[in-house]
């Protein structure tokens, strides 16, 4: 008969072979489905941003896309013409709905809407496994320069949600508004001493995104090494279509995270794809600013007879 020494060795060993089962079933679970994203932003009735060119640009890199609504937008390629904010109880419950469910690797932040979407995105970011990594796209400046948030969602996207971000992608006027900077020369020491102000604002590493510099170079910069600004070079492509390239360069660099990249490789690979996107972009799609094109809609592909 065993004394009670024999019988927690009996119970050590059937919880160290319950703990094996499990890890052995996470590492099972990981290779049998795909990498997840979910994207938290607006819907683009016209297909070319928002989460549609989102969910384009996860299949793009092979992650499997789920989203969050915050705002529908009646758009097109001309324009937007009407807005419907969704209230802040569904913007938390989409993301809870597919966290408990199909689980998150990372998660792409674009168009917060009002005080009361950027509230709700915050405390749905605060709800995530402290795993999941986070790319914030701070829609917050029109081509036009007019402001896309007011003051009360602003501060809630300073103080709440950059300071989870594991990448933050401002496009140049993004970080001058972030910045409280009227405007600059667009060069490299401009971009460089943004890309240091925003990432004093919380998040993990900058890419300060150059479609809207002299030369189309984005710059990366990590808190981990702030002095050391990189520099990620790419061609301009003035004969291609760039309505939706913010969205798709934001959610490639979600879905390299999430597919297990550093976030140096990440940006360099969005710098890539959003790059070729502007470059296949569809111009002959409506009558205004053509979408990008990550799926490479714009090669012959063999039609039914």
């Amino acid at each position: 008969m065993q004394g009670s020494g024999g019988k927690e060795a009996d119970s050590g060993e059937e919880a160290a072979r319950a703990a094996n089962d499990l890890a052995g079933a996470d590492v099972s679970d990981r290779l049998l489905r795909p990498a997840r994203a979910l994207t938290i932003a607006g819907s683009d009735s016209g297909g070319g941003a928002g989460i549609q060119a989102d969910l384009k640009a996860f299949a793009r890199c092979g992650v499997y896309g789920m989203s969050a609504v915050t705002a529908i937008t009646a758009q097109n390629t001309l324009g937007v013409s009407a807005v419907h904010l969704v209230p802040g109880e569904v913007i938390v419950a989409q993301v809870r709905a597919v966290v408990e469910d199909i689980g998150v690797d990372a998660v792409k932040v674009g168009m917060l809407g009002g005080d009361e979407g950027a509230r709700a995105v915050a405390r749905a970011l605060a709800e995530l496994p402290a795993a999941v990594r986070i790319v914030v796209d701070p829609v917050m400046v029109a081509e036009s320069g007019a402001s896309l948030l007011d003051e009360q969602a602003r501060r809630v996207l300073v103080e709440e949600i950059l300071p989870r971000a594991t990448v933050a992608t401002p496009n140049l006027f993004e970080a001058r508004a972030l910045a409280g900077r009227a405007g600059g020369a667009g060069d490299e020491a401009e971009a460089q001493a943004l890309a240091r102000a925003v990432l004093a604002l919380g998040p993990d590493v900058v890419v300060l995104t150059g479609g809207h510099r002299h030369e189309a170079c984005d710059v990366f910069l990590a808190a981990e090494r702030p002095d050391e600004a990189i520099e990620i070079p790419g061609e301009r492509h003035p004969d291609g279509a760039a309505h939706g390239s913010g969205c798709t360069h934001s959610s490639v660099l979600a879905a390299q995270l999430a597919l297990g990249a550093t976030a140096l490789d990440a940006a360099r690979t969005a710098r890539e794809l959003a790059g070729e996107a502007v470059a296949h972009g569809l111009r002959a799609i409506g009558a205004g600013a053509g979408p990008v094109d990550v799926l490479g809609l714009d090669r012959p592909t063999a039609r039914l007879p």
